[in-house]
């Protein structure tokens, strides 16, 4: 898991170096291609088909649309925020799936994890300083994408049995295609031909990201959930160290705390729903 997590911290350092000169659109949409057609071909392999009506099941459609807004708004929120800061608000995902389970899919939520959440949502806007001088209106984009993200694992638990994790995966980088060049349309911001430089972090994305997935269902697989999963949270500290060596940022005090907080927080909701699981 730790090793995973250091794979995403990479594709996200990846991502904000494209953005320093390509759009937003531009990226997802091959960063998307690119993650169709490895899925597709793992499909393949495995004698599955990548366009069927599963597809167009509703909790299909609604996992590839929590996907597509998740995605535009964090590559976007990494363009224009520091990677440490959009990092930090990332790690309040498993709030958000504590949340939103108890609001729209019936789970009992204990007053416990109702107070995690509150003090991670107070980390949250201890990073984001709404208000303050210190805010950052694009940072609000990165808590969008949490909202995304949410909706997509969500969907995810409500998923038939039989629909393959490779289709699924493959469908929600193929919706990355069209929404990023749409994205790039309504912004009317030109296509540009990559560099040399870009095109290596363009294949650096593609293959720590699917190394990383990999790594993740084998951690999930073979270790104990309550163990592996509070190790989801060393990505913030690659992301830290990748933003201090590699774009010479410099979180404040404020930050670090949120993201402590947020970490804190999101690791005893976790740790809470295991042993209620358990028990």
């Amino acid at each position: 898991m730790t090793g995973a997590m250091a794979m995403f911290a990479v594709e996200d350092a990846a991502i904000k170096l494209l953005g320093l000169r390509l759009p937003t659109g531009e990226i997802v949409a091959v960063i998307g291609a690119f993650g169709l057609t490895v899925f597709w071909l793992l499909l393949a392999r495995e004698g599955g088909r990548m366009l069927t009506r599963d597809l167009l099941r509703p909790v299909v459609l609604l996992r590839n649309a929590g996907e597509l807004v998740g995605t535009l708004c964090f590559v976007t929120a990494l363009r224009l925020t520091d990677l440490a800061s959009a990092s930090a608000i990332l790690q309040a995902l498993p709030l958000a799936l504590v949340l939103g389970a108890a609001l729209f899919l019936g789970e009992r939520v204990g007053w416990r994890r109702w107070a995690a959440i509150l003090a991670g949502f107070v980390g949250v806007l201890m990073i984001v300083r709404p208000g303050m001088a210190g805010f950052e209106p694009a940072s609000l984009l990165a808590l969008i994408a949490v909202g995304g993200l949410a909706v997509r694992d969500l969907s995810t638990r409500r998923m038939p049995r039989h629909v393959a994790s490779h289709l699924l995966s493959g469908s929600a980088y193929g919706v990355m295609v069209p929404g990023g060049l749409a994205l790039a349309a309504l912004q009317g911001t030109p296509l540009l031909v990559p560099t040399a430089v870009e095109a290596a972090a363009f294949v650096a994305c593609v293959a720590v990201g699917v190394a990383g997935y990999a790594m993740m269902v084998m951690a999930t697989r073979v270790g104990e959930a309550s163990m592996v999963a509070p190790f989801r949270y060393t990505r913030l500290v690659f992301a830290l160290i990748l933003a201090v060596t590699l774009f010479g940022e410099r979180p404040d005090a404020m930050t670090l705390a949120g993201a402590a907080i947020i970490c804190a927080s999101g690791g005893f909701a976790m740790w809470r729903e295991f042993r209620r699981a358990r028990a």
